[in-house]
C-alpha cells in the first residue's frame, strides 16, 4: 500500500487535535461568525439567492435537522450547509484571504453551524456550545488559509472553492465524532473532487460563483458522513503518479504547507466592512469615493479614469465591454471605480440590472485605463506588509486633474482592525435590520456583544435567535 499524504495527514491530525487556546483568535472568530450571519441575511433579501434554499424538492424538509439561520427551513445538514454557506457567499461581502490563492473561510461556517445545531438538536449534544463553533472555525479558517500561502491554484484553472470543501470536510468529520482514520479518508477524498473556475472569468461569469462555496462547504457535511459510515479514503490521493491530484490537476507541482497549522489565518483575516466588491478592489472603491465630491457634477467632462492596481487586480478583475449579470459587474474593477466616482458609495444593489443600466455607468468604464504598479504587487505578496493596494486619479477635458489617491491597506486590514470593529457591528446591525424587528437587532447584538454569554450559549439557542 502506498505512503500516506503528509498534507492530508497534517490536516487530519491538526482538525482532531487540541483546541485552539483562548485569545485573538476567539476575538476575531467572534467577529467572522456575526459578520457571515449578517451578510447571509442581507443576501436573503434578494431572489435570486432565496429560490436556491430549502429542499431540494417540496415537502422534503425534516423535522429532525438543522435550522437555516433567517428561515423557517429544517433540513437535512448537507443541505442546510449548502443553504447557510450559499447565503454566507452571495453578495460578496464576507471576510477574505489573499496569498497565492485566495478565498473566503467564513464559507465554511455553512458545514460548521449545520453540523453544530443538527447534532444539539438530533442528538441530544446540548453542550455543543458557540464557542465550539468558534474553535471550530479556527481550524476551518487555518486549514484553507495555510493550503492558500503557496498553493496558487487559480493558476492552473482550479477554483478555490476546492480548500473550502477540505476544510468543511475535516472540521465536519472531527464534530460529528470520526476517529483519525475516517478523518483521513473523508480528507482524502475531498481532494479528488477539484472543479473548474470557468464560472468567474469571461465568457462564462455567472451566479454559480455565488452558490459555489455553499456547494463544497455542503459537500464537505457529506463526505464526512460518508466516512462515518465507513468508506474508504485514499491514501496517495495528492501524490500518485499520474493519476493523483499533483499530476492529474496540478501540473505536476507538490501541494505544499507554508507553515504549521495554528491560528495564524483567523488571527490576520480581511474583513469586507463598507463595500461587497471583490477584495482586490476594496482599497480602488476607497479612492473612488474620496474623489466623489471632487468629481460627481463632472462626470461628463472627464477624459480619462487612471487605475493603478496590483498584478491579481489585472488578472482577476480588469474587465472591458459588456458586463452581463451582478455576478460579472462585482468583479470588474472599472465597474466598482465608476459607480462610488458618480455615487459616493457602493451597495449590492449597484450590481442589479436596473442600476447598470445607467449609461453613464459603462461610458465612464471606457475612459479608463488599469495599470499595473510592480511595488503594490510586491507587496501584495510580502508577508510582512500582505497590502492590497489602488490609486485612481482622474483627468478632465481642458487639462485639470484631481489628486492621485492611494489607498494600500483596505479599512478591513488587521492593520486598520481598531478602526474597522465599530463599522462592522454597525454594517451587522444594519444586516440584522433588513430581516428583523428592532427589538429582535437589539437582543442579537446584545448576546453577540458579551463574549463570555456568547461562548457558553448552546447553539440550537443561538440559532434560535435568528428564526422568524
Amino acid at each position: 500500500m502506498s505512503e500516506r499524504d503528509a498534507v492530508i495527514e497534517a490536516i487530519t491530525d491538526y482538525a482532531i487535535g487540541p483546541s485552539p487556546e483562548d485569545g485573538l483568535a476567539f476575538q476575531t472568530a467572534r467577529l467572522c461568525l456575526i459578520d457571515s450571519l449578517g451578510c447571509a441575511m442581507l443576501a436573503l433579501n434578494y431572489p435570486a439567492c432565496a429560490k436556491l434554499l430549502g429542499p431540494h424538492v417540496p415537502g422534503a424538509e425534516t423535522s429532525a435537522g438543522a435550522r437555516v439561520p433567517g428561515t423557517s427551513y429544517v433540513l437535512e445538514p448537507v443541505k442546510a450547509a449548502f443553504d447557510i454557506g450559499a447565503a454566507i457567499r452571495w453578495l460578496d461581502f464576507n471576510d477574505t484571504w489573499l496569498a497565492a490563492e485566495w478565498g473566503h473561510p467564513s464559507d465554511n461556517f455553512g458545514a460548521i453551524l449545520a453540523v453544530a445545531d443538527f447534532l444539539c438538536r438530533t442528538q441530544n449534544k446540548k453542550t455543543l456550545t458557540i464557542r465550539d463553533v468558534l474553535a471550530a472555525a479556527i481550524e476551518a479558517y487555518e486549514i484553507q488559509g495555510v493550503l492558500a500561502l503557496d498553493n496558487a491554484f487559480n493558476r492552473v484553472g482550479i477554483d478555490h472553492v476546492l480548500l473550502v470543501k477540505i476544510a468543511s470536510t475535516a472540521v465536519a468529520s472531527a464534530m460529528l465524532g470520526a476517529d483519525r482514520e475516517q478523518v483521513f479518508n473523508a480528507v482524502s477524498n475531498a481532494w479528488l473532487e477539484a472543479s473548474l473556475r470557468t464560472y468567474r472569468h469571461a465568457p462564462n461569469t455567472g451566479s454559480r460563483k455565488s452558490w459555489a462555496a455553499g456547494d463544497a462547504t455542503s459537500r464537505g457535511v457529506h463526505l464526512a458522513l460518508m466516512a462515518l459510515k465507513g468508506e474508504m479514503g485514499y491514501h496517495s490521493a495528492l501524490s500518485a503518479a499520474r493519476w493523483g491530484f499533483q499530476d492529474a490537476w496540478f501540473r505536476g507541482q507538490e501541494v505544499t504547507l507554508n507553515r504549521a497549522f495554528g491560528s495564524y489565518v483567523m488571527e490576520n483575516i480581511l474583513f469586507k466592512i463598507s463595500y461587497p466588491a471583490e477584495f482586490h478592489a476594496q482599497t480602488a472603491v476607497e479612492a473612488a469615493i474620496q474623489l466623489h465630491p471632487e468629481v460627481a457634477n463632472r462626470i461628463e467632462d472627464i477624459e480619462s479614469v487612471v487605475i493603478t492596481t496590483q498584478e491579481p487586480a489585472m488578472r482577476i478583475i480588469h474587465k472591458t465591454g459588456p458586463l452581463n449579470n451582478p455576478a460579472d459587474r462585482d468583479h470588474c474593477l472599472q465597474y466598482m471605480v465608476a459607480v462610488p466616482l458618480m455615487k459616493g458609495g457602493l451597495t449590492a444593489d449597484d450590481y442589479e440590472d436596473e442600476a447598470a443600466a445607467d449609461p453613464r455607468i459603462d461610458a465612464l468604464r471606457a475612459r479608463m485605463k488599469v495599470v499595473e504598479d510592480t511595488r503594490y504587487s510586491a507587496e501584495y505578496l510580502d508577508p510582512e506588509k500582505r497590502s492590497i493596494a489602488n490609486a485612481v486619479q482622474v483627468f478632465f477635458t481642458g487639462g485639470e486633474r484631481t489628486r492621485k489617491v492611494a489607498v494600500e491597506y483596505p479599512i478591513g486590514h488587521r492593520r486598520r482592525r481598531d478602526e474597522a470593529i465599530p463599522l462592522l457591528w454597525s454594517k451587522f446591525e444594519s444586516n440584522l435590520s433588513t430581516r428583523f424587528p428592532t427589538q429582535r437587532v437589539h437582543e442579537i447584538i446584545e448576546t453577540c456583544r458579551d463574549s463570555s454569554r456568547l461562548y457558553a450559549m448552546p447553539v440550537h439557542n443561538f440559532i434560535d435567535l435568528f428564526l422568524p
